[in-house]
């Protein structure tokens, strides 16, 4: 069962769940030190900026920052190929499976602000299918740390490829970022697409044209 929101779990609970490498449905899970140590740094960094951490519409902020950080990173607890292995099938089907639109959200790992988007992801099975929601699982899994979305992008790629050993894999990802949108060059409407592909995707045209106008039609 998903654990309360506002409740901590202990170290024990911890362990048992960094132990689950299929621990893939959306828990809130928090660590009692690691809370605390957070939230001493939240504390910390409003004195830094001015803020009176005592005042009180900050007294809880510390806390809720860092839950809302062990939340926001709660994928490296999580092992995306076990994922993708809890649901496997032998099937036939040899045509392109794609799954588009799924919605994705990170944090940059340069400035530590979030970026958001959508994610597309397909593959041509070779005797192997796969449960069509541990996709977007998978997707989570690697957005839940902090990242580049050219590596993000790579990393689902090379998930889905070991696991199914495809005819080929493509990811494509269009993302806004705010360390562009609220910072540095403040630009409120770019967006950033990156795609990775493999096997059939690459060395047919007629199929990454496929590919490409399935997910913009």
């Amino acid at each position: 069962m998903p654990h309360d929101p506002d409740t901590f779990g202990g170290a024990s609970d911890l362990a048992e769940d960094l132990a689950s490498p299929l621990l893939y449905e959306r828990r809130d899970l928090y660590h009692e030190a690691t809370t605390e140590e957070l939230a001493a740094l939240t504390h910390r960094q409003l004195e830094l900026v001015g803020e009176d951490p005592e005042r009180e519409g900050l007294v809880k902020t510390p806390e809720r920052v860092a839950k809302a950080m062990q939340f926001l990173t709660h994928g490296y607890r999580l092992d995306p190929e076990a994922i993708l292995r809890s649901a496997v099938f032998e099937e036939s089907y040899s045509e392109m499976v794609l799954v588009r639109d799924i919605e994705l959200y990170s944090l940059c790992e340069h400035h530590m602000l979030p970026f958001f988007g959508k994610a597309h992801v397909a593959y041509i099975p070779n005797g192997k299918i796969v449960g069509l929601s541990k996709i977007p699982r998978v997707v989570d899994v690697f957005a839940r740390r902090l990242q580049v979305q050219e590596r993000l992008t790579i990393q689902i790629r090379d998930a889905i490829e070991r696991v199914l050993e495809p005819e080929g894999v493509a990811v494509v990802i269009e993302a806004q970022h705010l360390c562009m949108m609220m910072r540095g060059a403040e630009k409120q409407n770019s967006m950033t697409t990156t795609s990775a592909m493999s096997g059939a995707f690459l060395d047919n045209d007629n199929t990454r044209a496929e590919f490409m106008r399935l997910i913009t039609g």
